[in-house]
Formats: structure tokens, sequence, C-alpha cells
């Protein structure tokens, strides 16, 4: 009996549930109907883009889900097409980032009813204000901040409540976070933030503002 083939054409209710995965994160809080669909039909997701070279990544708990490519293989093996892009990550992006994903910890920890962890801007400015010499400008600094937090709520690790008209800015920080910055990395926190504010306070870290090309160190969705 010959092997059967992947299917190459996926069915109406795949490809429902593919093509959001494929442009960005599925949220069970924001479409309860597609996540319950996902769950019924993980096994038949995770076969289809298997060939494509992704994997499916899905945490029931957390309640989101997404794709990334699979570990490359060897150099022998042919290469498929990259589907899901790597991004470069800035200094200050990555720092604001291990800065949230601490803040969420210490959220989790602790004692509460609610299971979303809101930040103002101000919030956020003064976890990051500890890596700045003493007297940088208040207003400078709020501005660049907002250019970093906008970067993050594009890669979708926050996202941006609606607010009043005068009200300040609040945002949640997405648990996805978490698949990102793992327990390993969290582990080795002090150490890295160590490392991070002597390389600000001498001048050997990168500014705030973005560079010119738009480009950082790092790459991916996480903070390796």
């Amino acid at each position: 009996m010959e092997d059967q083939l992947p299917e190459t054409t996926p069915s109406p209710d795949l490809s429902a549930l593919i093509i959001p995965l494929l442009k960005g994160v599925l949220y069970q809080d924001s479409d309860g109907a597609a996540w319950n669909a996902l769950l019924n039909l993980q096994p038949r997701v995770r076969d289809y883009v298997a060939v494509l070279g992704l994997e499916l990544v899905l945490d029931e708990a957390e309640g989101y889900a997404f794709l990334r490519s699979r570990p490359e293989a060897d150099e022998d093996d042919a290469k498929l097409p990259r589907l899901i892009p790597r991004r470069q990550l800035s200094f200050p992006v990555r720092l604001i980032l291990a800065l949230l994903r601490k803040k969420l910890a210490e959220f989790d920890a602790g004692v509460g009813d609610s299971s979303r962890l809101i930040l103002s801007r101000e919030d956020i400015v003064e976890l990051v204000r500890v890596f700045l010499p003493e007297g940088s400008n208040e207003a400078k600094l709020m501005d660049q901040v907002e250019t970093q937090l906008n970067r993050i709520v594009e890669l979708g690790f926050l996202r941006k409540l609606k607010a009043q008209p005068g009200a300040e800015n609040l945002y949640e920080v997405r648990r996805i976070l978490k698949a990102f910055v793992d327990a390993q990395w969290l582990a080795e926190f002090d150490a890295r933030l160590g490392t991070y504010r002597e390389h600000w306070l001498t001048g050997k870290g990168e500014p705030l503002e973005p560079s010119p090309s738009g480009r950082g160190q790092g790459e991916g969705r996480g903070v390796r």
C-alpha cells in the first residue's frame, strides 16, 4: 500500500485556523470560537504546518497559540523557505521586554483576582529609569519609551488599551511573552540586568532611539 501523502490544500475549516496563525498569535480570550476549533483540530493543524516547515506552539493554560519555524535541518538536507520571519530587536526593546517579563513573573507570584497585568506608560518608564544616567531629560525619556512601546505592541507582546481623552496610556502585558523569555533566561535575569545597566550607564549600550537601519541585536521574536 502506498504511503498516504499529506493534503496539499487544507479544508475550509483548517484554512480558517491556519491563515490567522500564519498572520500572528491566536488568543483564547480574543476569539473563543477559533480557539475551541483549534483544540479539536490540533493534530491536523500540526500535520499540515509540518509540511510547511513549521510547528504549532499551543499553551492551553495561558490561552495562546502561534506558529514558529522548526529547528533547521542538517546542512545536507534541503531547506524550506522561511515562512515565519525573524525579527531583529534593538537593545532598548530587549531590555523593556526583559523588565516586563520579570514584572509578569512577580505579578503571577502575587495574590490577586485578575489574570491580566496592566501597566501605564509611566509604570514602564519607572522600570527603565534605573538603567539611565541621573538627570536624564524627562520629556525626551517619555517620548523614547513611547516609541519602543509602539514597537513592542507591533510585535504582539503588549496590547494598548483604549483610554479616555486626557487619560494616561495603559498597556496589557500579553502572556505570550512567557513563551519567548523562558524560565532559564529568567533565572539569569539579575546578572543580565546588571550587565545591561553597566553598559548603558557607561555609554556602551544602544541609545533609546531606534537605530537608523531599524535593526538591533538579537533575532526572532524572543529575547535571547
